[in-house]
């Protein structure tokens, strides 16, 4: 089922997988593990970390309608993806050699 089809359900199923969560929440389904990690949404039951995570429907749409939530989500993800972004070192300038006058 894309997006578009289940954002369109007259009512949702009672658990959603990740993708379906972060397409309620209005986030990108790669961001749902730096939620996960923040502590900002928790996923339902005990799972293993390489087992599909579920959740709970009521409580994403709960969470969805509460302004400082949804900033504290937003932070999360920023700083996820600074953090990320900083591993990346920018490349060293290289320093230009003077022109030989002599060629």
């Amino acid at each position: 089922m894309n997006q578009l089809e289940f954002l369109n359900l007259k009512n949702f199923p009672a658990r959603v997988n990740a993708e379906q969560a972060a397409w309620l929440i209005g986030c990108q389904p790669h961001n749902m593990p730096a939620l996960v990690a923040a502590k900002q949404i928790k996923p339902l039951g005990n799972a293993p970390a390489n087992a599909v995570k579920y959740f709970s429907t009521a409580e994403v749409l709960e969470f969805c309608v509460d302004r400082n939530w949804l900033a504290r989500v937003t932070m999360a993800i920023q700083k996820e993806w600074a953090r990320r972004n900083s591993r990346y070192v920018a490349p060293a300038r290289e320093t230009a050699l003077p022109a030989n006058s002599n060629n």
